[in-house]
């Protein structure tokens, strides 16, 4: 059964980041989404107080490859549920930010499902030291100018020549692509075979043919880089192909890589959920302070029923996260929800957003001083889009629900 009280050590990191991004990160956002970027110092001192915020069970990156930590078998990991905690304070605060820390990112969740034991020591091991030494950061190549949500469409080309492979293509829309230290890459050995053809690859910054192309000038999220990645005969160590050569004599290499999503997926909607909470607060906080709800005015009961009607989506989203991370931290799979928070996630928290600038009214778009406002619905509109658009995100879930139907 879904126990949805938080543990003290969850409730711990809650109340930590909640205050540290109402009375630090917050008062910065919307100068770093002028300035579109994250100040570097202010990343180091993040990094210093987030340790303090780690779930015990949660490794850091630095430390992987290592012996496993000794941890209680009847203690129920808490490492996703505490993740996403942690992302809805962080995203309520600024999404941008969240997503600039140093750092594997979302290419550590594929090579530490696939990688081999030397590929995690080597890649995850780039990371140690960053409190004295230069930040770095992973990221994850997938979507192509004509593919993203067709993961099946890529068309980013590998060959095996000797003992490396030459990888020809481009990426686009890479989270923090053009500074990582590495990129997991996929590229397909034949398109016509589909997931079957795919491979994955963990590129080093500075490899051979390996370029970067575009920053994005983006509409929202400003503050965090997003980069094409260019690949003209990019010649790859054979040792960097993820997993090794075993692991894709069957789909499983592959699916198993993807199934990183299911963790993922629940990530992205609690982040989803902060920044629609930060509007729906905004826009209560706002009525509190203009108008007398208790009044029997028509006007003012609707202002009250679309309040109501934002927090009832937003809280049945956070209730899918919860689902979704109990199931991932239990060991059970969790496709079907995963996708559920993520489609359910975007849409209440962009709904958010535009009741929130409409019950404001010229305050919520307009004023200087309620700029944030419109920095939240610039936001989170990516929050259908990347980690699987919504439209995407509800075929998996209709796939998983008729299951065995013919027409499935």
């Amino acid at each position: 059964m879904i126990d949805f009280t938080l543990s003290k050590k969850q409730k711990d990191v809650q109340d930590g980041i909640r205050s540290l991004g109402k009375y630090v990160i917050r008062p910065m956002s919307l100068s770093m989404d002028r300035n579109k970027e994250v100040p570097e110092q202010f990343l180091r001192n993040f990094m210093r107080l987030a340790k303090g915020f780690r779930s015990d069970d949660v490794v850091d990156p630095s430390e992987e490859g290592a012996a496993p930590r000794e941890r209680d078998p009847n203690k129920p990991s808490e490492t996703n549920r505490t993740s996403a905690i942690a992302a809805e304070e962080l995203a309520w605060a600024d999404a941008a930010m969240l997503l600039s820390v140093p750092g594997p990112g979302l290419g550590g969740p594929p090579i530490r499902a696939t990688g081999t034991p030397e590929q995690k020591a080597r890649f995850f091991g780039v990371f140690k030291d960053m409190d004295k030494g230069p930040l770095k950061w992973g990221a994850y190549a997938l979507t192509e100018p004509g593919a993203g949500s067709d993961v099946a469409g890529i068309r980013t080309s590998c060959r095996k020549e000797g003992n490396e492979w030459v990888l020809n293509g481009r990426k686009c829309y890479i989270t923090n692509g053009a500074r990582a230290s590495w990129n997991v890459v996929f590229a397909t050995v034949d398109p016509s075979l589909g997931r079957a053809g795919h491979r994955a690859f963990v590129v080093e910054k500075g490899t051979p043919g390996f370029e970067i192309g575009k920053i994005e000038d983006k509409m929202g999220l400003r503050a965090n880089e997003t980069a094409e990645l260019v690949f003209e005969d990019c010649r790859v160590p054979e040792e960097n192909l993820l997993g090794g050569e075993a692991a894709y004599v069957s789909k499983e290499g592959f699916m198993t890589a993807m199934k990183t999503f299911d963790n993922t997926r629940p990530l992205v909607a609690a982040m989803a959920v902060g920044i629609g909470r930060a509007a729906y607060e905004y826009a209560r906080d706002f009525v509190k302070d203009n108008y007398v709800l208790s009044r029997p005015v028509p006007r003012y009961a609707a202002i009250a029923e679309r309040l109501a009607r934002v927090g009832r989506r937003l809280e049945a989203a956070r209730s899918l996260v919860y689902r979704a991370t109990y199931m991932a931290d239990a060991g059970i799979p969790n496709a079907k929800e995963a996708s559920m928070s993520k489609a359910a996630a975007g849409q209440a928290a962009t709904f958010a957003c535009i009741e929130a600038i409409e019950i404001c009214g010229a305050h919520g778009s307009l004023a200087t001083e309620h700029a944030l406002l419109e920095k939240w619905f610039r936001d989170i509109k990516v929050y259908d889009i990347f980690e699987g658009t919504g439209n995407i995100q509800r075929v998996v879930i209709s796939k998983r629900l008729m299951t065995g139907l013919k027409a499935f």
